[in-house]
Protein backbone atom coordinates (compact mmCIF):
# COMPACT_ATOMS: atom_id res chain seq x y z
CA UNK A 1 0.00 0.00 0.00
CA UNK A 2 1.64 3.73 -0.92
CA UNK A 3 1.03 6.51 0.59
CA UNK A 4 2.10 10.11 0.07
CA UNK A 5 3.95 12.59 2.30
CA UNK A 6 4.56 16.17 1.35
CA UNK A 7 5.65 19.47 3.61
CA UNK A 8 3.34 22.52 3.50
CA UNK A 9 2.60 25.99 5.19
CA UNK A 10 -0.14 27.07 6.52
CA UNK A 11 -1.64 30.53 7.06
CA UNK A 12 -1.61 30.22 10.87
CA UNK A 13 1.39 28.79 10.88
CA UNK A 14 5.25 30.21 10.31
CA UNK A 15 7.29 27.11 10.07
CA UNK A 16 6.70 24.27 7.23
CA UNK A 17 5.34 21.08 8.52
CA UNK A 18 5.39 17.38 7.28
CA UNK A 19 1.95 15.99 6.71
CA UNK A 20 0.81 12.65 5.10
CA UNK A 21 -2.27 12.70 2.41
CA UNK A 22 -4.91 10.08 2.56
CA UNK A 23 -7.22 9.12 -0.93
CA UNK A 24 -9.43 12.19 -0.49
CA UNK A 25 -6.65 14.13 -0.05
CA UNK A 26 -7.37 14.62 3.81
CA UNK A 27 -3.95 15.71 5.74
CA UNK A 28 -3.01 14.31 8.51
CA UNK A 29 0.26 16.49 10.41
CA UNK A 30 3.15 14.59 11.36
CA UNK A 31 5.69 15.52 14.13
CA UNK A 32 8.54 15.91 11.82
CA UNK A 33 9.93 14.31 8.49
CA UNK A 34 8.67 10.63 8.05
CA UNK A 35 12.37 9.38 7.13
CA UNK A 36 13.26 10.75 10.47
CA UNK A 37 10.43 9.15 12.17
CA UNK A 38 8.06 11.63 12.44
CA UNK A 39 4.55 10.54 13.71
CA UNK A 40 1.18 10.94 13.35
CA UNK A 41 -0.76 13.56 15.15
CA UNK A 42 -4.50 13.81 16.06
CA UNK A 43 -4.30 16.78 13.89
CA UNK A 44 -6.26 16.93 10.21
CA UNK A 45 -6.46 19.77 7.10
CA UNK A 46 -7.46 19.71 3.44
CA UNK A 47 -4.99 19.88 0.67
CA UNK A 48 -6.46 23.23 -0.45
CA UNK A 49 -5.85 24.88 2.61
CA UNK A 50 -1.84 24.56 2.83
CA UNK A 51 0.69 25.21 0.01
CA UNK A 52 2.76 22.83 -0.95
CA UNK A 53 6.48 22.99 -0.69
CA UNK A 54 9.39 20.89 -1.71
CA UNK A 55 8.48 17.48 0.18
CA UNK A 56 12.19 16.90 1.23
CA UNK A 57 15.25 19.04 2.32
CA UNK A 58 18.24 17.46 0.93
CA UNK A 59 21.85 17.83 2.18
CA UNK A 60 22.61 16.84 -1.67
CA UNK A 61 21.43 16.08 -4.90
CA UNK A 62 23.48 13.25 -6.74
CA UNK A 63 22.31 13.02 -10.25
CA UNK A 64 22.72 10.27 -13.10
CA UNK A 65 23.24 11.12 -16.67
CA UNK A 66 22.81 9.30 -19.28
CA UNK A 67 21.08 6.43 -18.11
CA UNK A 68 18.82 5.84 -20.91
CA UNK A 69 19.73 3.76 -23.64
CA UNK A 70 17.40 5.90 -26.23
CA UNK A 71 18.85 9.49 -24.28
CA UNK A 72 22.37 8.01 -25.44
CA UNK A 73 21.67 7.23 -28.99
CA UNK A 74 20.13 11.42 -29.03
CA UNK A 75 22.79 12.64 -27.01
CA UNK A 76 25.86 14.80 -28.90
CA UNK A 77 28.21 14.13 -25.70
CA UNK A 78 28.41 10.43 -25.90
CA UNK A 79 28.35 7.63 -28.73
CA UNK A 80 27.82 4.55 -26.93
CA UNK A 81 26.79 3.84 -23.11
CA UNK A 82 28.53 4.36 -20.57
CA UNK A 83 30.34 1.97 -18.71
CA UNK A 84 29.35 3.18 -14.78
CA UNK A 85 27.21 5.67 -13.81
CA UNK A 86 27.71 9.23 -14.65
CA UNK A 87 27.19 11.18 -11.12
CA UNK A 88 26.73 15.40 -10.62
CA UNK A 89 25.50 17.10 -7.76
CA UNK A 90 22.91 19.40 -7.36
CA UNK A 91 23.15 22.09 -4.42
CA UNK A 92 20.25 22.17 -1.95
CA UNK A 93 20.05 25.91 -2.97
CA UNK A 94 18.69 24.87 -6.33
CA UNK A 95 15.25 23.03 -4.93
CA UNK A 96 11.72 24.54 -5.24
CA UNK A 97 8.65 23.02 -5.49
CA UNK A 98 5.87 22.56 -6.97
CA UNK A 99 4.09 25.26 -9.06
CA UNK A 100 7.45 27.45 -7.94
CA UNK A 101 8.93 29.42 -10.88
CA UNK A 102 12.35 28.27 -12.76
CA UNK A 103 14.00 31.41 -13.28
CA UNK A 104 15.64 31.49 -16.73
CA UNK A 105 19.16 32.89 -16.07
CA UNK A 106 20.23 35.59 -17.81
CA UNK A 107 23.69 34.05 -18.50
CA UNK A 108 22.25 31.30 -20.62
CA UNK A 109 20.61 31.21 -23.84
CA UNK A 110 19.10 27.53 -23.81
CA UNK A 111 17.45 26.13 -20.49
CA UNK A 112 16.08 22.48 -21.13
CA UNK A 113 14.10 20.32 -18.91
CA UNK A 114 15.09 16.76 -17.63
CA UNK A 115 12.12 14.65 -16.39
CA UNK A 116 12.99 12.12 -13.53
CA UNK A 117 12.25 10.02 -11.48
CA UNK A 118 13.83 11.06 -7.81
CA UNK A 119 14.84 8.33 -4.90
CA UNK A 120 14.52 9.91 -1.63
CA UNK A 121 16.88 8.14 0.74
CA UNK A 122 15.18 7.06 4.25
CA UNK A 123 18.63 6.75 6.59
CA UNK A 124 22.32 7.17 6.67
CA UNK A 125 24.34 4.52 4.33
CA UNK A 126 27.33 3.64 2.50
CA UNK A 127 28.85 1.00 0.96
CA UNK A 128 25.74 -0.23 0.46
CA UNK A 129 24.96 -4.07 -1.99
CA UNK A 130 22.74 -4.66 -4.19
CA UNK A 131 21.27 -6.70 -2.23
CA UNK A 132 20.28 -4.27 0.42
CA UNK A 133 19.58 -1.47 -1.50
CA UNK A 134 15.93 -1.30 -0.83
CA UNK A 135 16.09 -0.81 2.74
CA UNK A 136 17.63 2.65 2.26
CA UNK A 137 14.68 3.87 -0.11
CA UNK A 138 12.28 5.92 1.79
CA UNK A 139 10.61 7.04 -1.33
CA UNK A 140 10.05 8.50 -4.72
CA UNK A 141 9.19 12.19 -6.17
CA UNK A 142 9.43 13.80 -9.42
CA UNK A 143 12.50 15.68 -10.15
CA UNK A 144 12.65 18.24 -12.72
CA UNK A 145 17.08 18.39 -13.67
CA UNK A 146 16.79 21.66 -15.38
CA UNK A 147 20.11 22.66 -17.35
CA UNK A 148 21.47 25.39 -18.75
CA UNK A 149 22.55 23.51 -21.86
CA UNK A 150 24.90 25.77 -23.21
CA UNK A 151 27.01 26.30 -20.10
CA UNK A 152 27.30 22.83 -19.57
CA UNK A 153 29.05 22.70 -23.07
CA UNK A 154 31.31 25.80 -22.74
CA UNK A 155 32.20 24.73 -18.88
CA UNK A 156 33.09 21.46 -19.36
CA UNK A 157 32.28 20.35 -16.44
CA UNK A 158 28.60 20.49 -15.11
CA UNK A 159 28.34 22.60 -11.61
CA UNK A 160 27.37 26.07 -13.31
CA UNK A 161 24.82 24.67 -15.60
CA UNK A 162 23.08 21.99 -12.92
CA UNK A 163 23.31 24.32 -10.14
CA UNK A 164 21.29 27.81 -10.69
CA UNK A 165 18.57 28.56 -8.04
CA UNK A 166 15.35 27.05 -9.45
CA UNK A 167 17.14 24.25 -11.60
CA UNK A 168 15.59 21.09 -9.43
CA UNK A 169 11.85 21.24 -9.20
CA UNK A 170 10.78 18.50 -6.60
CA UNK A 171 7.35 17.12 -5.76
CA UNK A 172 5.08 17.63 -5.45
CA UNK A 173 5.29 14.51 -3.07
CA UNK A 174 6.88 11.50 -1.88
CA UNK A 175 5.06 8.42 -2.10
CA UNK A 176 6.30 5.22 -0.44
CA UNK A 177 5.64 1.39 -1.19
CA UNK A 178 5.60 1.98 -5.36
CA UNK A 179 7.37 -0.96 -7.07
CA UNK A 180 9.73 1.25 -9.09
CA UNK A 181 11.04 -1.43 -11.45
CA UNK A 182 8.69 -0.07 -14.55
CA UNK A 183 6.98 3.29 -13.94
CA UNK A 184 6.16 5.57 -17.45
CA UNK A 185 7.54 8.86 -17.01
CA UNK A 186 7.32 11.77 -19.11
CA UNK A 187 8.04 15.57 -19.97
CA UNK A 188 5.52 17.74 -21.12
CA UNK A 189 5.76 21.10 -22.40
CA UNK A 190 2.88 23.36 -22.49
CA UNK A 191 0.39 20.01 -22.64
CA UNK A 192 2.42 18.46 -25.24
CA UNK A 193 4.32 15.35 -24.48
CA UNK A 194 8.04 15.63 -25.38
CA UNK A 195 9.69 12.85 -23.36
CA UNK A 196 8.07 9.08 -22.25
CA UNK A 197 10.24 6.20 -21.16
CA UNK A 198 9.89 3.87 -18.57
CA UNK A 199 12.57 2.87 -15.45
CA UNK A 200 12.23 -0.84 -16.46
CA UNK A 201 14.86 1.16 -20.04
CA UNK A 202 17.54 2.13 -17.20
CA UNK A 203 20.84 1.11 -17.55
CA UNK A 204 21.81 1.08 -14.38
CA UNK A 205 18.68 0.45 -12.16
CA UNK A 206 18.06 1.79 -8.77
CA UNK A 207 19.42 -0.68 -6.63
CA UNK A 208 22.54 -0.49 -8.55
CA UNK A 209 22.85 3.29 -8.52
CA UNK A 210 22.33 3.03 -4.60
CA UNK A 211 25.45 0.53 -4.57
CA UNK A 212 27.13 2.73 -7.01
CA UNK A 213 26.59 6.34 -5.56
CA UNK A 214 27.38 4.90 -1.64
CA UNK A 215 30.69 3.44 -3.01
CA UNK A 216 32.12 6.97 -2.60
CA UNK A 217 29.99 9.34 -0.53
CA UNK A 218 27.60 9.25 2.02
CA UNK A 219 24.10 9.71 1.95
CA UNK A 220 22.36 10.87 4.53
CA UNK A 221 18.02 10.92 5.48
CA UNK A 222 16.01 13.03 2.71
CA UNK A 223 19.10 13.12 0.27
CA UNK A 224 17.72 12.08 -3.44
CA UNK A 225 19.34 9.81 -6.32
CA UNK A 226 17.92 11.95 -9.38
CA UNK A 227 17.94 8.73 -11.61
CA UNK A 228 18.56 10.30 -15.07
CA UNK A 229 16.31 11.32 -18.14
CA UNK A 230 14.70 9.56 -20.70
CA UNK A 231 15.05 11.00 -24.58
CA UNK A 232 13.30 13.91 -25.54
CA UNK A 233 14.98 17.07 -24.03
CA UNK A 234 14.54 20.67 -25.08
CA UNK A 235 14.74 23.86 -24.64
CA UNK A 236 12.00 26.10 -22.46
CA UNK A 237 11.60 29.90 -22.25
CA UNK A 238 9.91 32.68 -20.07
CA UNK A 239 6.32 31.65 -20.28
CA UNK A 240 6.30 27.71 -20.81
CA UNK A 241 4.93 25.39 -18.45
CA UNK A 242 6.48 21.79 -18.20
CA UNK A 243 5.05 19.43 -16.21
CA UNK A 244 6.99 16.27 -15.04
CA UNK A 245 4.50 12.98 -14.42
CA UNK A 246 5.50 9.35 -12.94
CA UNK A 247 3.36 6.62 -13.05
CA UNK A 248 1.72 6.08 -9.64
CA UNK A 249 4.06 8.51 -8.08
CA UNK A 250 2.58 12.75 -8.74
CA UNK A 251 2.70 15.11 -11.01
CA UNK A 252 4.88 18.33 -10.86
CA UNK A 253 4.41 21.40 -12.45
CA UNK A 254 6.22 24.64 -13.00
CA UNK A 255 6.80 27.40 -15.41
CA UNK A 256 9.32 29.49 -16.64
CA UNK A 257 10.22 32.80 -15.77
CA UNK A 258 12.55 36.08 -16.91
CA UNK A 259 15.43 36.94 -14.04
Amino acid sequence: MSTRYIRFLHPSRKTAFYGSLADDDTLTVLTGPPWLGGEVTAESLSLDQVSLLAPVEPSKIICIGLNYQEHVRHSQSADKAPDYPMTFMKPPTSVIGPEDRIVHPRQSERVDYEAELGVVISSRCRNVPVSEADRYVFGLTCVNDVTARDLQKKDGQWTRAKGFDSFCPVGPWIVSGVDYSDLKVEGILNGKVMQSGRTSQMIFPIPQLIEYVTSFTTLLPGDIISTGTPSGISPMVPGDRIEVRIENVGSLINTVTAP
